[in-house]
């Protein structure tokens, strides 16, 4: 059975028909051609690299139907670089060499984008702990908390900027 539904997605509003079925991330990847968002544990929840904001919060998108996403807004890694610049953390992961195959960059991405949101100043032991849903097979972590934490100095950098 279809459904219509409506979903604002990277500030874009997409009006599809879908099946009751069908996951948030099959809809994102398969029906608007958002590819950004990967599936990495097979539908279980437990890698992170699903991860996408809804409404500002982030969830893991493979354990989400799309029908559950109507009336609501969605951001994917697509949608963290403005104008085709990227973020700071987008910038601070290149330069810090934050990935290796890239496969969970996206869910990490992410998360990471909503805790330096709620934490503008964290320690390395809570960028571990944030990182606890998110699972990087390729790297131990290290290049991942170093871009994270550059990202939250600069961060604070252009808060104090604005604030001038």
């Amino acid at each position: 059975m279809k459904r219509a539904i409506t979903i604002t997605v990277n500030g874009q509003e997409h009006e599809e028909m879908v099946e009751n079925r069908l996951l948030l991330v099959d809809f994102l990847r398969d029906v608007i051609n958002l590819t950004g968002t990967h599936v990495g544990c097979s539908f279980e929840g437990v890698c992170g690299a699903c991860t996408v904001h809804l409404d500002g919060v982030p969830v893991k998108s493979c354990l989400m139907l799309a029908v559950q996403a109507d009336g609501r807004s969605i951001t994917t890694v697509e949608g963290l670089a403005k104008n085709g610049v990227l973020s700071i953390l987008q910038q601070s992961f290149t330069e810090h060499h934050a990935l290796q195959c890239g496969y969970c960059t996206s869910g990490i991405l992410m998360n990471a984008t909503e805790f330096l949101q709620s934490n503008p100043s964290p320690s390395e032991d809570e960028i571990r702990a944030s990182l606890i849903g998110n699972i990087c097979r390729c790297t131990g972590y290290v290049h991942i908390v170093a871009a994270i934490k550059t990202a939250a100095q600069r961060l604070a950098a252009t808060r104090l900027e604005v604030a001038k």
